[in-house]
């Protein structure tokens, strides 16, 4: 199965920042050629509260993550789009990745923000316990820095 794990990545990401560098971390770090990335965008919906911007600005913000991811791999390998709604991220992402067959979920943690959150305490042992796929963190550090 190792050999097969980067062969179809799930890759959450939040917003167009976070979809660049995850894009340069996942073509820096994977080594065996991944066949098929597919992007999760998750519009976290509050219950019982109004939703932190309107749908429609949220969703353009999803197209423009999408794009970025796209365009930056047009040459291959495949890119899915996956938009997810729910009150839950992190189970929005577990659900994608069984609903896509993914064969690893793979991120780029960030210094700050949704995702770091996400990926820093009960949630990220939620992502990485809960999940049927290997979890890889794509790091941030510069090889040349050691």
């Amino acid at each position: 199965m190792t050999d097969d794990i980067t062969t179809h990545v799930l890759v959450p990401v939040a917003n167009e920042q976070d979809a660049r560098v995850t894009c340069e971390a996942l073509e820096s770090t994977v080594e065996r050629p991944v066949e098929v990335i597919t992007v999760v965008h998750v519009i976290e919906k509050t219950e019982g509260y109004m939703d932190k911007a309107p749908l429609e600005a949220r969703q353009e913000q999803a197209e423009r993550v999408f794009s970025i991811v796209e365009d930056r791999f047009a040459d291959g390998p495949l890119v899915r789009r996956e938009l997810r709604y729910g009150t839950d991220v992190v189970d929005e992402i577990l659900a994608a990745a069984d609903d896509v067959g993914a064969t690893a979920i793979g991120f780029s943690p960030r210094p700050s923000g949704r995702l770091h959150r996400l990926l820093s305490g009960n949630n990220s042992y939620r992502l990485i316990t809960e999940s049927e796929q290997p979890v890889v963190v794509f790091s941030r550090r510069n090889p040349d820095d050691r």
